[in-house]
């Protein structure tokens, strides 16, 4: 093992582990305070989840008032709430304006960079960076760091160990593992005795026992405008059947107590509400029009306008009920038995991680003086819809005025 030339001997810096949004977000924020900086990452590029999550657009945040924003976060609102509060979805978008790349809402109340793409907002990030002389080193895994703050990395010459002032670790969760979010380092810091919450998927997907029929006719196909509940919590969107269940942003929203039932009890059922802009009254009205030959599919498809897939759910209770209240009944409140969660390699986030209760308000692991923690690294989840970003970027503004402060308070 040898000891990296880090040429920052006789002055005080700043290593940030992981390259991704929350440790390029740590990085901006102590460079532009004068701070050295290193960034390490363990893959060949930077922020290959953040331009993978862009690439069919990149929602940075969300426009919704910020009381309803903060529930997105569940449990761990309390402890991310202050952070939110400090770097919120408007600083976010004044921050990629001072980058030169202005953000526009979407219909849905999304936010995106007026590109839309992650790669033009990356290569603008970076060249800031590199501005303010921020240096990366790719290729160095993250092996382990001790409690005086020495961090040691797997490289392609060797392990090397680096002693900066203080460390920001930003390393990701554990579901995209492909693009270097593994969760690896979990087992480094459990060893240090850091309690940690255990990894979870998150917006993923459900199995569902479906035909053999509706799997190889609808498999890929949305299920749009649907209202789904589940306990006290109603959302709206858009539902994906898959061959092994269902997906998408609506099921995201729900993801965490869907999960939290099926682990506990092996099931969970899903309320559909398959048209959500009819009351019951108005549905049976329409229902109870004349038929004047028609099939019972035609019949639905125009007088409740379903479409083909909403009309093969409703055959997978068996036949379609003669009686008009009945079948309205079925429309509006359909039960969908959950039966399994899809595994944490196709979650597109991870609920666990480090435990708020190991770090003091900064940040700081309390057991590592001058080792903070950021990102989705940290004990929260949030649905896909600009939460997750958001959250990644405030924790990380949070976790980079916390070393400030550390290293204002070094001899």
């Amino acid at each position: 093992m040898q000891a990296e030339d880090n040429n920052q001997t006789n002055t005080k810096w700043v290593a940030i582990i992981g390259g991704g949004p929350a440790g390029l977000m740590a990085a901006d924020v102590l460079a532009q305070a004068g701070h050295s900086v290193i960034i390490y990452d363990q893959m060949t590029s930077l922020a290959r989840k953040f331009l993978m999550a862009g690439r069919g657009g990149l929602n940075l945040t969300h426009s919704e008032e910020l009381e309803l924003f903060l529930t997105r976060y569940g449990q761990a609102a309390s402890h991310l709430r202050p952070m939110i509060e400090a770097f919120s979805p408007q600083a976010l978008r004044e921050w990629c304006e001072t980058m030169g790349e202005p953000t526009f809402i979407g219909s849905s109340g999304r936010v995106f960079p007026r590109s839309f793409k992650a790669s033009p907002l990356l290569r603008l990030w970076l060249r800031k960076l590199a501005a303010h002389n921020v240096e990366v080193r790719l290729r160095h895994r993250f092996i382990s760091i001790s409690h005086s703050g020495e961090v040691t990395f797997a490289t392609p010459q060797g392990d090397v160990t680096v002693h900066p002032s203080a460390v920001i670790l930003a390393m990701g969760g554990a579901s995209w593992a492909r693009l270097g979010s593994d969760g690896a380092w979990a087992q480094a810091l459990h060893e240090k005795g850091v309690a940690l919450a255990p990894f979870k998927p998150a917006n993923c997907g459900f199995d569902v026992d479906w035909s053999q029929v509706l799997r190889e006719k609808f498999a890929g196909t949305p299920l749009k405008a649907i209202s789904l509940s589940f306990g006290q919590i109603q959302v709206q969107g858009e539902m994906m059947i898959t061959h092994y269940g269902v997906e998408g942003g609506a099921i995201y929203a729900l993801s965490a107590p869907l999960r939290e039932a099926i682990l506990a009890e092996g099931r969970a059922n899903l309320i559909l509400d398959l048209r959500p802009g009819l009351s019951l009254a108005d549905l049976i009205h329409r229902l109870n029009e004349g038929r004047k030959g028609e099939s019972r599919a035609n019949h639905l498809r125009k007088a409740a306008s379903l479409s083909p897939l909403a009309i093969s759910l409703l055959r997978e209770k068996g036949p379609l009920p003669q009686n008009n209240e009945a079948l309205a009944q079925l429309i509006k409140s359909y039960s969908l038995q959950l039966t399994g969660v899809q595994s944490l390699q196709r979650a597109i986030s991870t609920a666990g991680g480090v435990a708020f209760s190991e770090m003091d308000q900064n940040l700081m692991i309390s057991s590592l003086p001058g080792v903070f923690c950021c990102g989705e690294m940290l004990d929260w989840e949030a649905p896909t819809g600009g939460y997750l970003l958001q959250a990644s970027f405030a924790s990380a503004n949070w976790a980079a005025e916390g070393a400030k402060k550390w290293l204002q308070n070094l001899k």
